[in-house]
């Protein structure tokens, strides 16, 4: 049976980010809230636990799950041939609504989905998530939401569609805004936004100038 927490209630707060950071050292997955709808999380190095992932979404290994994180500095053990630009992105938007596509280090044991060689990866804008997230460390995070239905704006919207895949539901409100996070391509020479979300290209363009926009 899934248990849910009011992340607004101190004491509720204190509770449920423990038993969701247990759930997901077991294996389970959490439903969280982000800077921009909620997520649904699992350890990024079990394996298990993201097939479990892309199975209760009913989402296959052909769209990767991407990785939270709760600190910059983490990206130090995940990620390869990180360019100047991209640190400059990660200073300028982080934490907020920029996923950048980097390279991950060869010797990590992760199975994301396939992912040829690459990781899409954040830090999010939420008190909550990051507190998970930094209890935790990297968790593979997924809207919380059935494929081809939409991206949940609170937490009843999620456990709805999500039902008992869950252990932990943790209930921060309703979310800021539903637009997604911008994508941004840093494993090349110049930066390529693949997706514009929260972040437009002009707002990007004054950190990287040379950025190009995928057709």
């Amino acid at each position: 049976m899934a248990r849910r927490y009011d992340c607004n209630e101190a004491t509720d707060r204190v509770t449920g980010l423990r038993e969701a950071a247990s759930a997901v050292r077991r294996g389970e997955l959490v439903v969280l809230p982000t800077d921009t709808v909620y997520g649904i999380g699992a350890d990024a190095f079990s394996s298990e636990a993201v097939a479990d992932l892309l199975a209760a979404k009913g989402r296959g290994r052909n769209m990767p799950t991407p990785v939270l994180i709760g600190s910059p500095n983490t990206l130090h053990g995940l990620v390869t041939d990180f360019s100047e630009q991209a640190w400059e992105l990660v200073d300028a938007f982080w934490p907020g609504a920029l996923t950048l596509v980097a390279k991950h280090q060869p010797s990590l044991q992760w199975d994301l989905g396939d992912t040829r060689g690459t990781v899409a990866i954040r830090m999010p804008l939420h008190p909550v998530a990051i507190e998970l997230l930094t209890e935790v460390g990297p968790m593979a995070v997924s809207s919380a939401n059935l494929t081809g239905h939409p991206s949940p704006e609170d937490c009843d919207a999620a456990q709805q569609m999500l039902g008992d895949s869950v252990s932990v539901y943790l209930d921060g409100g309703r979310t800021p805004g539903i637009v997604p996070s911008s994508i941004v391509d840093v494993t090349g020479k110049v930066p390529v936004l693949l997706r514009e979300g929260a972040l437009s290209p002009e707002e990007l363009r004054k950190v990287v100038p040379d950025l190009e926009v995928a057709s």
